[in-house]
């Protein structure tokens, strides 16, 4: 027992060293000692034996350490493995091409959403990839489909308190349910400037095979790219289409029910 304790005590070191690259640049030893609060040649062991595994990797010049391209092995195997992804990837793609938007897949890991992928379009550049990353499910069109899924009172439990990201986001619980109902009828969810100045997107769920919320898929950018004003209904009829073919994909057959049949996030 005390082996296996020992064991468990290292692998969670090595996953507090790793995370502290997650958001920042390279940095030196005493760097990452200091973010996880262990001692400095502990931190170097550690960081000796994953740049071994190429887990992180070490600039010659500086010595700082950044991570390793095992790393983007792994991740890669993941998202292979993943079926939303797999069912996803081509249909977003192609909604980039058809309409020059980002394009980006999530699903609800507990109380906010997780980026499968993300694809940018001419019309709406990224600096940095949003795969993998997180966002709060009530401030994007992403999260209130994937909201769809749980009940008035599983959305209170899970999300007590709604954190206001600028003056658009919905804040109260009785707001978001209206926001909710309106994917149920319409099978869409659009936002503005709730998360982040100067951005939009239309996003739709997507249901597995079970007709249960697995997913959604949206179309994102600036202000200026998507104009929901003039646009609203183009988009969403181009999300939802491409949300149900990675449904189909998923085994869900879309002609059994029309979108207003959905309840409590499933089809019925």
């Amino acid at each position: 027992m005390g082996a296996e304790t020992g064991t468990n005590q290292s692998v969670e070191r090595a996953a507090a060293v790793l995370s502290t690259f997650l958001d920042g640049p390279s940095m030196r030893v005493s760097d990452v000692a200091d973010q996880t609060g262990l001692g400095q040649s502990t931190t170097s062991r550690l960081l000796s034996t994953l740049e071994s595994m190429s887990f992180v990797e070490r600039d010659r010049v500086s010595s700082l350490y950044r991570l390793g391209p095992a790393l983007i092995t792994l991740g890669g195997a993941a998202l292979n493995q993943h079926p939303v992804h797999r069912a996803a990837r081509q249909p977003a793609q192609n909604l980039v091409a058809a309409l020059g938007l980002a394009a980006n897949v999530a699903t609800r890991h507990d109380d906010a959403l997780f980026y499968l992928c993300s694809f940018e379009g001419p019309r709406a550049p990224k600096t940095y990839a949003l795969t993998g990353r997180h966002n709060p499910l009530h401030a994007t069109g992403l999260g209130k489909c994937l909201l769809v899924g749980l009940s008035p009172t599983d959305r209170r439990t899970l999300m007590p308190t709604l954190i206001p990201y600028t003056a658009h986001t919905v804040v109260t619980h009785e707001e978001l349910d209206g926001t909710i109902d309106h994917v149920l009828t319409h099978g869409y969810a659009t936002e503005t400037e709730e998360l982040a100045l100067g951005r939009a997107c239309v996003a739709a769920p997507i249901y597995d095979q079970s007709g249960s919320v697995v997913a959604a898929i949206s179309v994102s950018g600036p202000l200026s790219a998507i104009n929901l004003t003039e646009h609203e209904v183009e988009l969403a009829r181009h999300v939802i289409e491409a949300a149900d073919q990675i449904s189909i994909g998923l085994g869900f057959d879309v002609s059994r029910s029309g979108r207003t049949a959905a309840v409590g996030g499933h089809y019925v």
